[in-house]
């Protein structure tokens, strides 16, 4: 994120201040003036003033630029005044280069050439030839007039309508006497994701995200609106147009940045692009070309359909006789996990292929829903996977799935790469760093000292905390001896009077960064002359030592939560302070974020959910008076959020994170109106399509800025924003429990805040979506969040759908005769919700084995793991199931306390009223 304090919004236009603060930063543009001003001043070669030309189908009122036969505006007739197309920016978008809708890009070799040539209808424009229209094409032209005149091909574009569908349609003719490989053909997919100068209420009524399965012959693309509402665009082949490669088009002068992510084609064919720009990476599909004998010709085209709402896309994609894929758990398949897949498709499976050979296993299942072909689903081979699923009329459907080890041998794993690799010592550190777990760059595995931006090395920020956050959450739901030895060191001296401070009247105030720049003050060499520190990033020590932003303090309030969750539920664990000092900091914490830095505070916080974590325990404690001033000053900022149409501001002009913590509040404090607006915005960026990279991956574009090591605007997958707003919505899913979607939506995004993991526990920033190149991020820097999501939220869910049948995301489920039984497989094993009974079942302490439901009868009953050498107890809260299930045991702080056997796994069956 970034770091930037901001007077009040009436004396700063603090977007415009954050814009600027990203120029600086990354270099995107070359002076400091308006983009859009400069984009303005360039000439107008679209031919605007030649008229708009407009069309009907049965779904959109189409409207084309009558010179160039673009697209002027895409309207759906279901919601009068909304369109698709950045209609708005029409004009200061008409020059040379820049991407319309029904645009084309090509690279294409001729016979005897040695050397792919680029061809593009965008880069010098000219006024199209029209063709003759008749009741089934809306418009035609040829492009010769916008295409270099030594192209080897014709190319004509055509806007048709069938049974009322809009397509739109390429016929491209070799008309030279030599045979012409096309190595890439890209269609620009030009839609309003452009957010400048928008407030959220206007952006939330006017603009879209964009969502790819880039899944070869049964790919997709689904365009949604920001508020979650309907109707929701799906462009889809029409005839044998695959989608093989997902290409942001880098060259249009578009300024992309915070609040502009970029544009994509959709490419049909790649394999120029893989001999060259991406030879370094391993793309989704196997690239292809295609080879046009003379006179040959060849048609491509996609067609553009609407769903009524989000939840109704595969509804859709099946009316409209469109592949189908659903994965349980999703398509990140732990090793232990036996995984299903459904398919749903008019034409039968002729085969299965994986590539690498072995790395799934796929079993036919006898008893599958009707319509649909079921598998069983075996992940074998840690790794990323591609699963090619052909059928009988030829269509190939790719599948991208990730196997990783099983989720408790991840975390593992993950705690013991922090705690050593990741542990910094240094009792001489100028800065006060020494015992923490440090920002580590993976490709030159080393720890990272040093960096321009002040927080990446400073431990503070998300991108500075973002390690010892995770060190500080794995322990909560796997704690270590060793390890949290080390982590009390961090915390009661590294943090306690360092980052934080301990006393005066900015007590429990948390600073900016421990690092910062001051070449004078320190001594000769202590500042690498390689590492450029002429930028706003790389803080003084005023600036270092600054409290006043508000997203700093979740951090540290759940870093003094977990000591506490871990002195109160275990024995021995904890050693230097009793639980109720690290209960006391962390209410401290808490309330300093609200006294200490007010401006931000105004924002729902990225793990917000921490507050309401402490909150819970306050009351649990009995502590009153601190649960009644804590709460007291949530509702307060809940009480702001409650006047907002979309309370989702934060430091940056759009935001992914603050709708975590504005759900929880909203929920808890009755504002129900105001928790659905948040959980459908979300619904509106985090899609379930069938590829483990964008399944529940909430979206996020610049934090690569300030959290990576390769620094750019990208679409990030899996970055923090898919373990934290999995809680909204797997919170959302236990309240509608016949919402499969939610729950799809949800695990896919808690699965995906551990998908990038290494095999030797390497958490990474992200994984860089970009076909070039297709893999995780080097730096540590922000991951920390996502684990956060990922150790609050875990949790093995038992639903029944009226499709799938008894179906179990976290486990392996069984059936015998009237009896559901599931071996829990999460890393925690601390959470099960049946959903039939709405029944959710946490510990604080101990460990699910396996749990059991009777369907007839209602019986649950459920196995713990025996008790180690600091879990003698258990300590179990059960809600829901309308307040009948209980347990005989006493309560304390609301749980039921179990006494767990040193020797063996122990049954135990809830009793009902």
């Amino acid at each position: 994120m970034v770091n930037i304090s901001l007077p009040p919004q009436n004396n700063i236009n603090w977007r415009t201040a954050i814009f600027a603060s990203m120029l600086m930063f990354g270099s995107l543009l070359a002076n400091a003036q308006n983009p859009w001003e400069v984009l303005s001043k360039r000439p107008s070669t679209l031919g605007i003033e030649s008229g708009i030309d407009t069309y009907s189908t049965s779904a959109f009122n189409l409207k084309l630029v009558k010179a160039s036969q673009t697209v002027a505006g895409l309207e759906p007739k279901s919601s009068a005044g909304f369109d698709y197309i950045p209609a708005d920016r029409l004009k200061q978008r008409s020059s040379n280069g820049m991407y319309q809708l029904g645009d084309i890009n090509i690279r294409l070799k001729t016979e005897g050439d040695t050397a792919w040539k680029s061809f593009s209808s965008a880069s010098k424009r000219a006024p199209v030839k029209a063709l003759a229209a008749n009741d089934s094409v809306l418009s035609a032209a040829d492009l010769a007039a916008t295409l270099p005149a030594d192209i080897p091909l014709k190319i004509e574009r055509l806007w048709k309508q069938r049974n009322g569908q809009l397509i739109l349609e390429f016929d491209i003719t070799n008309t030279s006497n030599k045979a012409v490989e096309i190595g890439s053909l890209g269609m620009p997919m030009i839609f309003n994701n452009i957010l400048q100068d928008k407030s959220l209420e206007k952006a939330h009524a006017e603009c879209v995200f964009y969502d790819p399965y880039i899944g070869s012959g049964a790919g997709y693309l689904q365009v949604t609106r920001l508020s979650g509402q309907g109707p929701a665009l799906l462009v889809v082949p029409d005839g044998d147009t695959p989608f093989e490669a997902y290409n942001p088009l880098l060259d249009d002068p578009t300024p992309r940045g915070i609040d502009f992510e970029g544009f994509y084609e959709w490419m049909v064919h790649s394999k120029a692009y893989a001999d060259k720009e991406w030879k370094k990476a391993e793309p989704w599909n196997e690239p292809t070309a295609f080879t046009l004998k003379p006179g040959e010709t060849r048609r491509y085209a996609v067609k553009f359909i609407l769903a009524d709402a989000i939840r109704n896309i595969e509804k859709t994609l099946i009316v409209n006789n469109r592949p189908v894929a659903m994965g349980v758990p999703g398509y990140i398949i732990p090793q232990d996990v036996d995984g299903k897949l459904f398919l749903n498709y008019n034409k039968e499976v002729t085969s299965i292929k994986v590539q690498p050979a072995g790395a799934l296993t796929f079993t036919k299942a006898i008893d599958a829903p009707a319509g649909w072909l079921a598998y069983q689903v075996k992940g074998n081979v840690w790794g990323r996977a591609r699963v090619t699923v052909t059928y009988a009329d030829g269509l190939k459907q790719t599948i991208s799935y990730k196997v990783i080890k099983p989720e408790e041998q991840v975390v593992k794993d993950f705690g013991n790469f922090l705690t050593t690799k990741q542990w910094y010592h240094n009792d001489k550190d100028l800065f006060g760093r020494s015992n923490s777990v440090i920002t580590y760059d993976y490709e030159k595995k080393a720890k990272v000292l040093q960096d321009s931006r002040a927080w990446i090395v400073g431990l503070s920020d998300e991108g500075g905390a973002g390690s010892w956050l995770g060190a500080m959450m794995k322990e909560v739901i796997q704690p270590d001896k060793a390890e949290v030895q080390k982590l009390q060191l961090f915390v009661n001296h590294t943090i306690w009077g360092g980052l934080q401070h301990s006393q005066g009247k900015e007590k429990y105030g948390v600073k900016k960064s421990l690092y910062y720049y001051d070449p004078k003050g320190k001594p000769a060499g202590t500042y690498s002359d390689s590492i450029n520190y002429k930028t706003w990033a790389a803080w003084d020590k005023k600036g270092a030592d600054d409290i006043g932003r508000s997203y700093n303090y979740p951090h540290v309030a759940a870093a003094h939560w977990a000591l506490y969750r871990l002195a109160r539920n275990h024995k021995g664990l904890v050693s230097e302070y009793n639980w109720q000092w690290y209960l006391t900091n962390a209410y401290g914490t808490s309330m300093a974020m609200i006294t200490l830095a007010p401006y931000y505070a105004q924002f729902g916080q990225m793990e917000g959910t921490v507050f309401y974590l402490i909150l819970q325990d306050l009351k649990a404690e009995g502590w009153g008076e601190m649960a009644g001033r804590l709460e007291a000053a949530m509702r307060k900022r809940a009480d702001h959020w409650r006047t907002l149409q979309y309370p989702f501001g934060s430091e940056m002009p759009w935001d992914s994170t603050g709708q975590e913590e504005v759900y929880v509040w909203s929920k808890y404090f009755g504002y129900n109106d105001k928790a659905l607006v948040t959980l459908n915005a979300v619904l509106g960026y985090m899609p379930t399509v069938p590829h483990w990279g964008y399944n529940g991956s909430a979206r996020r574009y610049w934090d690569f800025l300030y959290g990576g090591k390769l620094s750019r605007v990208e679409r990030q997958l899996h970055h923090y924003g898919s373990g934290l707003n999995a809680i909204p919505v797997l919170t959302g899913y236990r309240s509608q429990p016949d919402d499969l979607y939610l729950l799809r939506v949800g695990y896919g995004g808690t699965l995906g805040a551990i998908s990038n993991i290494t095999e030797d526990g390497f958490g990474p920033a992200a994984f860089h979506s970009f076909p070039s190149t297709l893999r995780i991020d080097y730096l540590s820097g922000d991951y920390g969040p996502n684990f956060f999501g990922y150790a609050v939220n875990t949790a093995t869910y038992i639903a029944n759908d009226a499709t799938f049948g008894w179906l179990a995301f976290g486990g392996n489920l069984t059936t015998n005769g009237d009896v559901v039984n599931v071996a829990v497989t999460t890393a925690a094993k601390s959470k099960v919700f049946i959903a039939p009974l709405k029944l959710w079942l946490t510990l604080d302490a101990g460990q699910f084995k396996t749990i059991s439901y009777n369907k007839s009868t209602g019986a649950v009953s459920f196995m713990l793991d025996k008790a180690d050498a600091y879990t003698p107890v258990a300590y179990l809260h059960v809600e829901g199931g309308e307040n009948k299930y209980r347990l005989p045991q006493t309560k304390v702080r609301g749980a039921y306390v179990i006494k767990l056997s040193s020797k063996t796994a122990s049954n135990f069956k809830l009793l009902s009223n």
